[in-house]
């Protein structure tokens, strides 16, 4: 039934205009805003949407993955650019906030609503 949609994903933010600029500025994507909806154009064609939602409560699980070839020029270019690692309790991190040797490297933070994002090195 749906082998030929191009399916895509989406997730909510608290506040339209502060994503638009985190995502473009930041994090250097190139966005869209259209019908009070924000997309977020990544490589591929993998378009991703970002909406607006009353109430919103971050997902506690990473709903957007940057896959990366190096992991710590990557954390240490969001690291400048004012992003702040994540550190999980139970989870072997370095200094950095990267996670190594149990997966592939990876490392989250959030973006201003809360949501966790990663980069890793695959």
């Amino acid at each position: 039934m749906f082998e030929n949609s191009k399916a895509f994903s989406g997730f909510a933010v608290d506040d339209l205009e502060v994503a638009k600029k985190f995502y473009g500025e930041t994090l250097g994507l190139k966005v869209s805003e259209q019908n009070g909806l924000l997309t977020l154009h990544l490589a591929g064609d993998r378009d991703t949407l970002a909406y607006p939602k009353a109430g919103h409560v971050p997902a506690e699980y990473t709903i957007l993955n940057f896959p990366v070839d190096d992991i710590d020029a990557a954390v240490d270019e969001l690291s400048s650019r004012g992003v702040t690692f994540e550190r999980y309790e139970g989870l072997e991190q370095d200094d950095k906030g990267v996670m190594r040797g149990n997966g592939p490297d990876i490392a989250w933070f959030k973006d201003p609503a809360g949501n966790v994002l990663s980069v890793l090195r695959m």
